[in-house]
C-alpha cells in the first residue's frame, strides 16, 4: 500500500460554509470517499480535529499501523486533516489515530462521517459509499404536491429490532425482510407513514438508538446501507412515507466515539453546565461552535437526500432550548439576557429547519417538545423555530390520566378530556401514543384502562375513536394497534400470538377502519389545523362523562359523541348544526370490534327541538365506553 498523498475535496467556499455553520452537505467532503487522483483509484479521507498534532488512518489494510498513512492538515487553520491513499477500496475497516496537541494521549476514533460501521460492540468504520437504483420517483414527485396540513396523516411508530423476530434464527428481521413483512402490514392497516426509532448507528442497543454515534450510517444490525435504502424504497412504492427519529440533542459520553475526540471538547460543549446531560449521562453538542452545527445540519440533510427520508422527528427539543432543563439552581448559567433559553441551540434549530425544508418539498420536520415554548411550528421569519409539526404532549398526558381513572370518578375530572381544545390550534400538533408511554412501568395501553377485560377493551376502543376524531395528526406505537398486553420489550418480538383472540383482533380491525375513515372523510383531515373545522356541541356534561363535537370541511360534516362511562345512555338529545338526517359511520361498540353492539342501524332524522343552543337536535343512544361517529346527509 502506498503512502498517503496530498489531495482535497474542499474548496475555500466549502471551508467558509463549514466554519460559519451553514454547510449542508459535509457528507460529500468529510469521511472516506472512493475517488481517482491522477489516474489512480483510492480513498480520500478527511476529518475535523483542530486540537490534533498528527492524524493517521489505521485499518486492516495496514495492520492498524498508520505511520505510512498520515493525513495533512490544511493551511487555512480550519482544523481539517485530509489525504488520499491509493489502492484502497470498498469494504476495508478503518479508524483515525489522533495525536492530541493538548496531551500525550493517542486516541483511536471511528470516523464521525462514516457511512457504514461494523456491528456493535465493534466500532470501526467501513469504507462504503452507498449506491442504489431508486424506484420511487412517483412517490417523490407526488410528495412535492401534497399539502400535509390538509391531508390525512396516521403514523405507525416502529422499533425495527423488536417489531417481529425471526424466532428460528433468534434474531431481528433484516432490512429486506422488513421490506416484505412490515411494508405489507403497514399498508394493510392503512397507516400513511411509518416512523422508525433512531436507525443511526449506536453502540448500546438498550438505548433504542437515542444515543447515536454514527450520524451518517444506518445501523448495521439489520443489514447494509443499500438494504436500508431498499426498505425505504419499498415503503414509497407502497405509498407510505418514512420518518426517522433523529437526535441532535446529545451523544454518548464514553470516549470511544465523539467525546474528547481530538483531546479537546470538540463535539461537546466545554462547560459541563451546557455540555453534560444529568438525565442520560450523555454529552450535549456544542451549538456555540459553527462547525458542529454544520455537522448536524449535514446529517439531517443526508437522510433526506441520500436516503429519501420524508421527515425527521427531532428528539428532546425541550432539553436543547432550556439551559435549566433537569437542573437545579446553581447548576446552570443564564444567557446573556439573563434568561433560561439556550440562544445558540435555538438559533441552530431555526437554521436546521430552514436547511431541511429548502429544496425538500413535502417533508415533515417534527418537534418532540414537551413545554409551552412559543412558536415551535411557526415560521422562522415570523420568529418561530420553523418546525412543521409538534407532538401534543399535553393532550397525551391529560388523556391518559383521565382514561386511567375509574369511570365513576371521571365526572370530577371532566376538564382533562376537553381542555386540549383550548390550545389545539396554537401549534400544528400530532397526537402521540408513543413508545415512551408503554415502558418503564407505565403499563401497556390496554392495561392503562381500568376495570375488567370487557371495560379495558371497550375503553381502549373508545379512546382510539376519540383520538382519530380529535384535530391533529395521529401516531401509534407498534403493538398499540392490537392491544399488546405487556409493556414494550426491545429484546422481544411483539405479542403477535394475541391476534388469535377476538378481542385483540377487534382492536386491530378498529384501528384499520379508523385509518381508512381518516383518509376517506375530509372533515377529519382537511381542517385539522383550521379552527373553523371544529365545533363543540357539548363539553360540559360531566355528570354523564360525555363530550360531543362536530368536525367539518366543505360539505362534509361529522358528529362525534364520546361516552366515557360503561352506562348506556338512551334517548340522549344533542343539538346539531344542520337540519336533515344523520347516519352512523362508525361505532367503537360494534360487535365486529368486540363490542356489545349498541348501534344505530337506521338513519336518524333531526327534530325541531332546541338543544345545546341549536334549533334542531337528534335523539341517540350512547353505547358504553364508546365513540360514535355520525355523518350528515341531506336526506
Amino acid at each position: 500500500m502506498e503512502k498517503s498523498l496530498h489531495h482535497s475535496l474542499f474548496s475555500d467556499f466549502d471551508v467558509y460554509l463549514f466554519r460559519s455553520g451553514k454547510h449542508r452537505k459535509l457528507y460529500k467532503k468529510f469521511g472516506a470517499h472512493e475517488v481517482e487522483v491522477d489516474g489512480r483509484k483510492g480513498v480520500y479521507f478527511a476529518v475535523y480535529a483542530p486540537a490534533a498534532r498528527d492524524v493517521e488512518v489505521i485499518g486492516n489494510f495496514n495492520g492498524w499501523d498508520g505511520k505510512a498513512h498520515k493525513l495533512f492538515v490544511r493551511w487555512d487553520g480550519s482544523g481539517i486533516w485530509e489525504g488520499f491513499i491509493p489502492g484502497l477500496g470498498k469494504g476495508e475497516l478503518y479508524k483515525y489515530r489522533i495525536y492530541s496537541s493538548h496531551d500525550q494521549r493517542i486516541r483511536d476514533k471511528p470516523d464521525p462521517y462514516s457511512f457504514f460501521f461494523e456491528q456493535a460492540p465493534k466500532t470501526s468504520g467501513i469504507i462504503w459509499e452507498p449506491k442504489y437504483a431508486w424506484k420511487d420517483e412517483k412517490w417523490m414527485q407526488s410528495r412535492k404536491k401534497k399539502d400535509l396540513y390538509k391531508s390525512a396523516v396516521s403514523i405507525y411508530e416502529v422499533h425495527l429490532g423488536s417489531w417481529k423476530k425471526d424466532e428460528k434464527a433468534a434474531r431481528s428481521l433484516h432490512y429486506p425482510e422488513l421490506a416484505d413483512e412490515l411494508v405489507a402490514y403497514v399498508s394493510k392497516m392503512g397507516f400513511t407513514h411509518v416512523e422508525f426509532l433512531p436507525v443511526t448507528e449506536h453502540p448500546y442497543y438498550p438505548s433504542w438508538g437515542y444515543l447515536s454515534t454514527g450520524f451518517f450510517a444506518p445501523t448495521s444490525r439489520y443489514g447494509t446501507p443499500e438494504e436500508f435504502m431498499y426498505l425505504v424504497d419499498a415503503f414509497h412504492q407502497a405509498g407510505i412515507g418514512v420518518i426517522l427519529d433523529w437526535v441532535p440533542a446529545h451523544f454518548p459520553s464514553d470516549t470511544d466515539f465523539l467525546a474528547d475526540f481530538d483531546g479537546s471538547a470538540l463535539f461537546e460543549h466545554p462547560n459541563p453546565k451546557k455540555g453534560y446531560h444529568p438525565d442520560w449521562d450523555s454529552l450535549i453538542f456544542n451549538f456555540d461552535r459553527p462547525e458542529i452545527c454544520s455537522f448536524l445540519i449535514s446529517s439531517a440533510r443526508f437522510w433526506l437526500e441520500v436516503y429519501h427520508i420524508d421527515g425527521l422527528r427531532v428528539d428532546a427539543v425541550a432539553s436543547m432550548i432550556y439551559l435549566d432543563y433537569s437542573r437545579e439552581e446553581g447548576q446552570w448559567d443564564p444567557n446573556i439576557h439573563g434568561g433560561k433559553e439556550n440562544l445558540e441551540a435555538i438559533a441552530f434549530l431555526k437554521e436546521l429547519n430552514k436547511a431541511c425544508y429548502d429544496g425538500n418539498e413535502g417533508i415533515m420536520m417534527i418537534a418532540e417538545e414537551s413545554t409551552a415554548f412559543p412558536g415551535v411550528t411557526s415560521a422562522v421569519h415570523d420568529g418561530g423555530l420553523g418546525f412543521g409539526f409538534k407532538w401534543m404532549m399535553g393532550w397525551m398526558n391529560d388523556t391518559l390520566r383521565y382514561m386511567a381513572r375509574d369511570p365513576i370518578f371521571r365526572r370530577y375530572h371532566h376538564g382533562e378530556i376537553s381542555f386540549s381544545m383550548v390550545y389545539a390550534y396554537s401549534e400544528n400538533y400530532i397526537l402521540p401514543f408513543s413508545h415512551d408511554e408503554v415502558v418503564h412501568g407505565k403499563a401497556s395501553m390496554i392495561h392503562k384502562m381500568p376495570g375488567d377485560d370487557w371495560k379495558r377493551f371497550a375503553g381502549l376502543r373508545g379512546l382510539y375513536g376519540y383520538m382519530f376524531t380529535h384535530p391533529g395528526h395521529k401516531l401509534l406505537f407498534m403493538g398499540n394497534e392490537f392491544a399488546q398486553r405487556s409493556e414494550w420489550n426491545f429484546n422481544a418480538s411483539l405479542q403477535w400470538d394475541l391476534l388469535k383472540h377476538d378481542t385483540h383482533k377487534g382492536i386491530q380491525k378498529l384501528v384499520k377502519d379508523l385509518n381508512n375513515l381518516l383518509q376517506k372523510e375530509k372533515a377529519l383531515s382537511e381542517s385539522s389545523f383550521n379552527p373553523g373545522g371544529f365545533e363543540w356541541i357539548d363539553h360540559s356534561d360531566y355528570d354523564n362523562s360525555v363530550i360531543a363535537y362536530v368536525r367539518k370541511s366543505g360539505r362534509s360534516t361529522l358528529l362525534v359523541v364520546c361516552n366515557f362511562t360503561p352506562r348506556v345512555h338512551r334517548a340522549y338529545r344533542l343539538g346539531v348544526p344542520k337540519k336533515g338526517v344523520w347516519r352512523e359511520l362508525l361505532n367503537t361498540d360494534d360487535e365486529v370490534y368486540g363490542g356489545s353492539g349498541v348501534m344505530h342501524d337506521e338513519k336518524i332524522a333531526t327534530e325541531k327541538i332546541k338543544s345545546h343552543g341549536r334549533n334542531h337536535s337528534v335523539e341517540v343512544t350512547l353505547a358504553p365506553l364508546a365513540t360514535m361517529i355520525f355523518k350528515y346527509a341531506t336526506r
